[in-house]
Order: structure tokens, then C-alpha cells, then sequence
């Protein structure tokens, strides 16, 4: 089950950033991505979940779009529910 609010430490080179995620905040992000904008939602769900007195501090790692992206990419990995999913195959036998 998916907690309304989650906060997740990532550690960047030496430093710990945390950031508070809201399944408000993934859907904002899911619900702007394109195909022609993929880094300003992942760069925006960074900056505002951050933990306020980090962001200065996180603004210019986000200057590189594969640095905001993996970022991005470890929040949402990390904010999924540790559920297994299975996709069952179709039966090859007949029904009759």
C-alpha cells in the first residue's frame, strides 16, 4: 500500500538531499511528460519536493539533463511500492 506522503534521502557525492513525495507529486509529474519534454517534469518534480533549505544547493546539479533524469528515475523507483507484479499468459488450450 502506497503512503500519502514518503520522504526519500538521496545521497549525491557527499551530500544527503531529501525530498517529500505525495502520489500528487508522481501523477503531476506522469500526467507533464512528452515526447518533447521529458527533463523539465523530472526537473520540476525534483525542485519542489526537495527539502526547501536544499534546493539551492540542488539547482546546479540539475544543470546537466542526465543528472536530473537518473535523479528523477531513482525517486520514482524508490517512492514504488515494493509490490510483485505478473502478467499471466493467455491459455493455449481450447475452450470448449
Amino acid at each position: 500500500m502506497m503512503t500519502a506522503k514518503r520522504q526519500i534521502v538521496i545521497t549525491i557525492g557527499d551530500a544527503d538531499f531529501a525530498f517529500n513525495l505525495t502520489a500528487q507529486d508522481v501523477t503531476k509529474y506522469f500526467n507533464a511528460l512528452s515526447p518533447a519534454n521529458k527533463v523539465a517534469p523530472g526537473h520540476n518534480l525534483l525542485t519542489t519536493t526537495v527539502q526547501a533549505d536544499q534546493k539551492e544547493a540542488l539547482r546546479p546539479l540539475l544543470a546537466n539533463p542526465v543528472m536530473t533524469m537518473q535523479l528523477a528515475g531513482t525517486l520514482l523507483e524508490e517512492y514504488s511500492p515494493d509490490v510483485e507484479v505478473t502478467v499471466k499468459k493467455p491459455s493455449t488450450e481450447p475452450n470448449d
